[in-house]
């Protein structure tokens, strides 16, 4: 059987084709080639068009139907990973009633922390773990407040990746782990999270109905079949937001485990078998894609928006006409510490472990007489590393202690001078394997269909190209920078 794995990204929709025997890669392809476009109409703002993904999807898919040699009828499962806590809201034709709200789309922040208030940390942080913050519940509040009329036709609200399903199948469904990630579950009731709704005037009606996040999720509608070459009898068998599905593509299942990702924004994420909560809610804790009410496994969550992006625009702005990876080797001549110039990298709305503060990002002691572009350089990836570094520390008051970071050879785990920072600066070895989010969609459909019987089986064959071990005589070093870092931020904010 050959499995199909789709994600869905703010930046572009990668689909990949494998070998469930092996595992191995059979076909890949993206669209667009160039990054999809965030439509920002007011600051703070972030939209995109579902229309859009759909789009790209299928350019993605018909590519692979036409370089792979795979028949149609050996394509058994479909899984789905999808950028987190966007909004998408249809009527009941099944059209979009307006773009959807994505996840640093930072407008409900307000109307979260006004929930927080009414409802109090008893429910809020005892029951769904979070402050409703700036997540799908309140995007949805947001707009019955201020587009009414828009609201009125809302027929069914959905998460990107329940979106891109039911394009596939007609089947309106989620998963508790996407209700989670929208503060609308109550772990403690393990049922909605009925309070919320009712301060929101939210008719839970407007939720679709909840599937496993293994299983049988629906086949291929007829002509979404023919249109996209494949055959009729292709079931989904899986879908999760990107970063439970970047865990799950790392191997990352069980308590004291940790996965790490930094594409555009910048994410560590470590499993925990108690229902656990930072009490500002700085960093986030889900139910992961094997959670369940028998056997508890929550993902705790730590964001920071601006971390690709932020390379991504030095890229275009200060190195135009540089690589990335020429980027990388000159950022490696600068010294620990760029030379005194430190960057804050929180330029992409609202930082949740910034207690949802938007500073913006700043350039700190930069000298025009000393500065060059390999300092620029080599301070970006600091200041990201110094980002993460911060949120860890707040997740250590959870309970997560990473002993290793696994991660992707992807983004920016592809700089050595990033991964070594990140590993000097914590004191935790970073183990890269050759997986990506589309890779791990397809082995969760694999487990989905029943094709695997266990995890375990299914990433059996998951290879680790690098271990990145701190080097000692480096991190108090690092330290020293860090603490000045973080001690500007604290007037920043």
């Amino acid at each position: 059987m050959h499995l199909l794995g789709i994600d869905l990204g703010s930046s572009s929709v990668k689909v990949s084709l494998i070998n469930g025997a092996d595992s191995k890669l059979s076909a890949t392809a993206q669209y667009p080639k160039q990054e999809m476009s965030i439509h920002a109409v007011e600051p703070g703002w972030a939209e995109q068009s579902p229309q859009m993904w759909w789009k790209n999807l299928k350019m993605a898919v018909l590519q692979i139907m036409e370089s792979s040699s795979v028949d149609k009828e050996q394509i058994g499962a479909i899984g789905i990973s999808y950028q987190m806590h966007g909004l998408v809201a249809i009527d009941k034709e099944g059209n979009p009633v307006r773009e959807s709200i994505i996840w640093c789309d930072s407008r409900a922040v307000g109307i979260g922390n006004l929930a927080l208030n009414e409802l109090g940390e008893e429910f809020c942080l005892g029951h769904c773990l979070n402050s409703p913050g700036n997540f799908t519940a309140s995007k949805l509040k947001w707009v019955k407040d201020n587009e009414p009329e828009i609201y009125k036709k809302i027929y069914k609200i959905m998460l990107p990746g329940d979106y891109i399903a039911y394009r596939l199948t007609g089947e309106i469904k989620t998963t508790v782990s996407g209700l989670s990630e929208g503060i609308l579950w109550d772990f403690k009731k393990n049922d909605l999270a009925e309070p919320l709704l009712d301060l929101y005037g939210i008719d839970k009606k407007l939720l679709p109905d909840i599937v496993d996040t293994f299983s049988d999720q629906g086949n291929l509608l007829k002509e979404v079949a023919a249109e996209l070459g494949l055959s009729e009898k292709t079931k989904v068998t899986y879908r999760a937001g990107d970063q439970p599905n970047n865990a799950l593509s790392l191997n990352v299942f069980e308590p004291g485990e940790v996965a790490a990702t930094a594409g555009t924004s910048g994410v560590v994420y470590g499993i925990s078998e108690k229902l656990t909560y930072d009490p500002q809610s700085r960093v986030n804790t889900f139910a992961h894609v094997n959670h369940t009410s028998e056997k508890k496994r929550l993902g705790v969550l730590l964001c920071i928006n601006g971390t690709g992006i932020l390379n991504s625009w030095v890229q275009k702005n200060i190195t135009p006409g540089l690589t990335y990876e020429e980027m990388n080797q000159l950022a490696e001549n600068s010294p620990i510490g760029s030379d005194g110039l430190l960057i804050f990298p929180f330029g992409n709305g609202a930082e949740r472990i910034l207690d949802n503060k938007n500073p913006g990002a700043r350039f700190y002691n930069l000298n025009f007489n000393r500065h060059e572009q390999k300092h620029l350089l080599r301070a970006a990836q600091e200041g990201i590393v110094f980002s993460f570094y911060y949120g860890l520390k707040i997740m250590e008051t959870t309970g997560i202690d990473p002993k290793i970071i696994r991660a992707g050879n992807a983004n920016m785990f592809l700089s050595k001078l990033f991964r070594q920072t990140l590993a000097d600066l914590t004191q935790t070895p970073v183990e890269l394997y050759n997986t990506d989010g589309s890779k791990g969609a397809a082995l969760g459909a694999g487990i989905g269909t029943g094709y695997y019987s266990s995890e375990k089986e299914a990433f059996s064959r998951l290879e680790r190209i690098a271990s990145i071990e701190p080097v000692k005589n480096n991190h108090k070093e690092y330290l020293e920078v860090y603490n000045l870092w973080e001690k500007e931020l604290k007037k920043i904010l």
